[in-house]
């Protein structure tokens, strides 16, 4: 037999007062936990109550990592996620409940009624059922049976839906998806199914609205951005396509159908920016080359072609280019009647090509679609000015210059013009009067076609030399006759300095 040292004995003798103590401290330890999660879960629900949510949102996150097996801890937890609008969130805090206490109707009544919202119908049914076979409260029992019902009707609806939409019936279909939708809100299936008939209905605003909540929902909806980009893109929106197509592309960069497509609109867009920026320089030359340059690279959406040509119409109006503006202004409007820029465009060009009544006309129509546009009205007028202006001295014509003649050329006319009308040179009474009127012609054609702001007002449709157009009905400087001419030298730097001498 061993001896056991009298020294071993009496510590072996204390061994069960150590474990005693222990066991006492660890018990401490887990009231003092316990404690700090009731706490938690306590503070959680009082500010829960007062509408704070983030702050009892803390709480319970704190309660949970106190005690992961707390399933009210979690059912907390969901409920502030839910008043937060995090169904994705509050999902899986309501089936942690159900693993740790099966028995907890309220969680899984909420848990199908969320079930349902996604549209999962029949796991949202599972979930009814149970209750039901719970021996639940009359409350929770009334609501159990009412929404089991609405998963049968949804069940059915989901099925004439997809019915419908196969047999190309899209009103039907959409009909069906919109009562869907009022109670599968998150299915983000069925709204991508009610896209798809709304395209071929052509109600792409519908399109996109539905497609953009479906982004939403799912979270790597590369599908729904993709479909987005080309719908923005065909509607002639390309800068909305190119931040969608990038989207899809944040999502996954290698996809190709996105990529292929950005490759595409970000071309068109360089193109169309750059043009745009051409245009803002007054550079109109190399703005038309670059948006021909666009309907090479986008000839199969009409939109594009139907925008480069309007552009196109701008810039050669603006350039003065009036027989070509007026061509691919005329196309434009073949295709857009209304088209308020290419009207204000071509009404334009036919002033600079001195068809006045065709651009009183144009300004005419456009005034019809916005008689507020400053623009549009201040033409009109313009219009009508030189129309009437017209009908009596275009000093223009007088010359046989155009209107964006240079000052050398009008010099150049005007000395061509009073040589060979002058006076002096005719010797039958009858062809010197005729000769001094067209002279007097002559002369006040380049008296206000070489001052700038004469020549401003003619060309706004006022005649400076006419007497009705000055304050208090004109005057000596507007009564002009041949003697205020004699002595004129069409050549000199001066306007009254020359004797003319006839053997030049």
């Amino acid at each position: 037999m061993v001896s056991v040292a009298p020294s071993a004995y009496k510590a072996l003798s204390y061994f069960p007062f150590v474990l005693v103590l222990i066991d006492l401290r660890y018990e401490g330890v887990q009231c003092g936990k316990n404690a700090e999660m009731e706490n938690h879960l306590e503070m959680g629900k009082k500010l829960l109550a007062a509408g704070q949510l983030a702050d009892a949102l803390s709480h319970f996150h704190a309660a949970i990592d106190g005690d992961p097996k707390n399933y009210m801890a979690y059912y907390r937890r969901a409920t502030v996620y839910l008043a937060m609008g995090k169904s994705k969130s509050a999902l899986p805090d309501l089936s942690k409940v159900i693993e740790i206490k099966p028995d907890f109707t309220s969680a899984r009544l909420q848990r199908g009624n969320l079930l349902l919202k996604q549209g999962k119908l029949d796991e949202a049914e599972r979930d009814f059922k149970t209750v039901l076979k719970s021996n639940p409260i009359d409350k929770e029992e009334k609501e159990a049976k009412s929404q089991l019902i609405k998963c049968d009707e949804m069940q059915r609806l989901v099925a004439q839906a997809k019915s419908d939409y196969q047999r190309r019936d899209y009103s039907a279909a959409a009909a069906h998806l919109d009562t869907l939708l009022e109670t599968c809100a998150w299915d983000f299936g069925l709204r991508e199914l009610r896209a798809e008939c709304f395209i071929e209905m052509g109600e792409m605003g519908k399109a996109i609205s539905d497609l953009k909540a479906a982004s939403k929902l799912k979270s790597d909806n590369t599908e729904a951005f993709y479909k987005l980009s080309n719908i923005y893109y065909n509607l002639g929106d390309h800068e909305m396509s190119l931040n969608e197509i990038r989207e899809c592309l944040k999502l996954d960069p290698d996809h190709k159908q996105c990529f292929s497509h950005y490759k595409l609109v970000k071309k068109l867009n360089k193109q169309i920016t750059a043009a745009e920026e051409l245009i803002q320089e007054e550079r109109y030359g190399d703005a038309v080359n670059k948006y021909e340059s666009v309907m090479k690279t986008e000839a199969n959406v009409p939109y594009y072609t139907l925008q480069a040509k309007g552009r196109i119409c701008h810039c050669l109006s603006k350039n003065q280019q009036a027989t070509e503006a007026i061509a691919v202004c005329s196309e434009v409007l073949k295709t857009e009647p209304e088209s308020l820029n290419a009207l204000k465009d071509r009404a334009e060009a036919y002033l600079q090509d001195e068809q006045y009544e065709a651009a009183v006309k144009d300004f005419e129509t456009a005034r019809e679609h916005n008689e507020n546009d400053r623009e549009i009205n201040e033409g009109l007028e313009r219009a009508q000015r030189l129309l009437k202006q017209s009908q009596k001295r275009d000093y223009y014509k007088i010359l046989g210059v155009k209107r964006n003649a240079q000052k050398k050329e009008i010099i150049k006319a005007y000395r061509k013009l009073a040589h060979q009308w002058h006076p002096d040179n005719f010797q039958d009474e009858t062809e010197k009067k005729n000769a001094e009127k067209k002279f007097i012609d002559i002369a006040s054609a380049k008296e206000v076609l070489v001052d700038p702001e004469m020549r401003r007002k003619f060309d706004a449709g006022e005649d400076p030399l006419d007497p009705e157009n000055q304050q208090g009905g004109g005057g000596p400087n507007f009564q002009r006759g041949w003697n205020t001419w004699q002595g004129f030298n069409p050549f000199g730097s001066g306007p009254f300095n020359f004797k003319f001498n006839f053997n030049n």
